[in-house]
């Protein structure tokens, strides 16, 4: 893939995914965390290889978007974005760290220039802070104030700075969708046990999307809480012991895409806000 950036001459309508690249992918941080090396990805769907974020950017393209990928590192997204392309669908990718004022705003400099203002957004970047912590370093007492921080900024801060950008140009074209992709611990503070994240601030990032639903609503943009509730379908998900031979289990990205694209389509008159979307073989969390 060249790394420049490709030009939305076509002028398409514009689909920002932040955080396209899932942390379970082939070579992804949880996957190397949780299987000590990459693994292959060859026998997984083209649909799955790069988990939510990537079954968004094929949706998002062949619905007749031109999608942005965001993401800490380009290189990270050069397969998806080339799969993309070699689907016929228009794509670039974009450095992003969302938790930083100055890459939020450069980042999205380069995309008004190169793509044009979004139509949709999608908020789906992710962390990890707190699952490299041992069993005896569950209680919260022993939480690094360091991976607080990751874990605010991203859940807390990134939401914050892209909506800052994005919403002004909704706001006045009186039409736009500004999504957010969230799990179950967004619904309730949860203990956090070992293996797992510090989740509690994503009720934050809901809270957000609740109180944009009150701002702007009346200015033509649909804002929405996507709750994902179980674990997504992707190379370094299907290959942990609990779910193989049992891929039942685990959530289609390209089904969450489908549902992403629902919303995005709904009529004004009667928009989703929230969205719980669970495996048939699990209970739904509250």
């Amino acid at each position: 893939m060249s790394e420049a950036l490709i030009e939305n001459l076509n002028r398409l309508p514009v689909a920002v995914i932040i955080g396209a690249t899932s942390k379970w992918q082939a070579d992804g941080r949880n996957t190397v965390f949780a299987h000590g090396s990459r693994i292959g990805d060859d026998d997984v769907p083209i649909s799955t290889r790069w988990g939510l974020g990537g079954a968004l950017a094929q949706k998002f393209a062949r619905e007749g978007h031109f999608v942005v990928l965001t993401t800490r590192n380009r290189a990270n997204a050069s397969g998806l974005v080339e799969a993309v392309m070699a689907a016929g669908g228009a794509c670039m990718a974009v450095e992003m760290d969302a938790g930083s004022h100055e890459s939020v705003s450069s980042g999205f400099k380069l995309i008004r220039e190169f793509a044009g203002d979004p139509d949709v957004l999608i908020y789906n970047a992710g962390y990890m802070a707190g699952r490299e912590l041992s069993q005896d370093q569950e209680l919260l007492e022993h939480f690094p104030v360091d991976l607080f921080e990751v874990a605010l900024a991203t859940a807390c801060r990134g939401p914050f700075l892209v909506a800052k950008e994005v919403l002004p140009a909704m706001r006045e074209r009186n039409r736009g969708s500004f999504f957010f992709s969230n799990n179950q611990n967004s619904l309730r503070g949860r203990k956090r046990f070992t293996g797992q994240s510090l989740y509690y601030p994503r009720t934050m990032m809901r809270a957000l999307a609740q109180a944009l639903t009150e701002e702007y609503s009346e200015f033509g943009v649909h804002v929405a809480n996507v709750v994902v509730n179980g674990v997504i379908d992707s190379p370094g998900t299907r290959a942990l012991d609990q779910f193989k031979g049992r891929h039942e289990s685990l959530i289609n990205p390209a089904s969450i895409a489908d549902a992403f694209f629902y919303l995005h389509q709904q009529d004004p008159s009667c928009w989703t806000h929230e969205l719980q979307l669970t495996p048939s073989v699990a209970k739904p969390s509250f």
